[in-house]
């Protein structure tokens, strides 16, 4: 609540609007526990919140609970009262790569969107690791007080901590506060099962920004403080894609990405200032005469990496190998430890509902 004591005027605070989707899916079945179907995207690798407006019927990749009970060749069904009248939802099973289903999701009436079939039929997707299921006081509890734009499956569970009225008290010391959309897979979930960190193969996450914010991040000089992992990675994705651009000012949109280990490959030397950077970026959307950049990033931030963007981060504590972590040990090297160690020596409340914290400039910083 006193964060604002801790930032002087002029800082900058990067949110991620992102608002999360009532992912999980729950079928009855005869004699036994219901079926449960997470949807976590598209299969055909675009946004969840592409898909949200599509009516009759989508194709998804999800995790199912309960798969072995799924009998072969015959659909889930679910039955609801709606506004359109008595709706069916059947879920037919068309294949898996691994842990993740194709499942086919389709619905009568089908003048309903897949949006209002989630919203109907679907509850809050709560970190695994709670042990529960939701409950009423989830449905606002598990989303930020300034979600506004729906496609994630997880919560970006930094700026919970964040009520209207602090918000309020962050503007009036002349904080600003700015907004990224970076809509969080269910991958955020997924544990570091390699050996080693190089194994891990990060997942893919859709980010989305305004032009002005640009600007600002150029042109102002207050500090830049990141609400969230996920506004972290967002902002630093832009860097590279900057740096990309530099390359390539004529880069098809197709090509906007950032990959997992794509910003290891260079060294110091060949880098340019964040301002020249994102200033790349800017010009790009200006010639296309886009007012928003959309684009993909699989960016792992882990020990090694520099940071280019942000000088701040709030954020909570995070769980034993995972990827939220090693991001954490790569701010603050070796003294994450220490920090955790406090934390553990403290009773303080850890994961998505947890305690969180402010760090401060990076171990490993390079800005221009």
């Amino acid at each position: 609540r006193d964060i604002a004591d801790w930032l002087p005027p002029g800082a900058q605070m990067v949110f991620n609007d992102t608002r999360v989707t009532d992912a999980r899916l729950r079928f009855p079945v005869k004699g036994g526990k219901d079926i449960e179907v997470f949807v976590l995207e598209p299969a055909d690798g675009t946004m969840l919140p592409e898909i949200l407006v599509k009516q009759g019927q989508v194709l998804c990749r999800c995790l199912v609970g309960g798969a072995a009970r799924w009998k072969s060749g015959i659909p889930l069904e679910k039955c609801l009262s709606s506004p359109w009248g008595d709706l069916t939802l059947r879920a037919w099973n068309e294949g898996r790569d691994g842990e993740v289903f194709r499942i086919r999701l389709s619905w009568n009436p089908s003048d309903a969107s897949f949006a209002e079939v989630l919203h109907l039929a679907g509850q809050i997707p709560l970190p695994p690791y709670l042990r529960r299921g939701p409950v009423a006081d989830d449905t606002g509890r598990y989303q930020t007080v300034y979600a506004a734009r729906e496609g994630s499956v997880a919560a970006p569970t930094a700026g919970l901590h964040f009520t209207e009225e602090l918000l309020q008290r962050i503007g009036a010391k002349g904080i600003r506060k700015n907004f990224v959309t970076l809509h969080v897979g269910a991958g955020t979930f997924l544990p570091v099962k390699a050996e080693r960190m190089e194994s891990h193969p990060m997942h893919g996450e859709f980010a989305e920004v305004g032009r002005g914010l640009l600007d600002r991040l150029r042109e102002d000089e207050g500090p830049i403080v990141a609400v969230g992992t996920t506004s972290l990675r967002t902002l630093e994705s832009l860097y590279w894609l900057g740096r990309k651009l530099l390359a390539e000012p004529t880069l098809a949109p197709a090509g906007l990405e950032v990959g997992q280990w794509e910003p290891y490959a260079h060294n110091d030397a060949t880098l340019h200032p964040m301002s020249v950077a994102l200033g790349a970026v800017a010009d790009w959307m200006d010639t296309q005469g886009r007012a928003d950049l959309v684009f993909r990033t699989q960016l792992l931030i882990a020990p090694g990496y520099r940071f280019r963007v942000a000088d701040g981060l709030v954020t909570n504590f995070h769980q034993p190998r995972s990827t939220l972590l090693l991001l954490i040990a790569a701010w603050m090297g070796g003294a994450w430890k220490d920090m955790y160690q406090h934390a553990l020596d403290h009773g303080y409340r850890f994961l998505s509902y947890g305690d969180g914290c402010l760090l401060g400039p990076p171990l490993f910083k390079r800005r221009g």
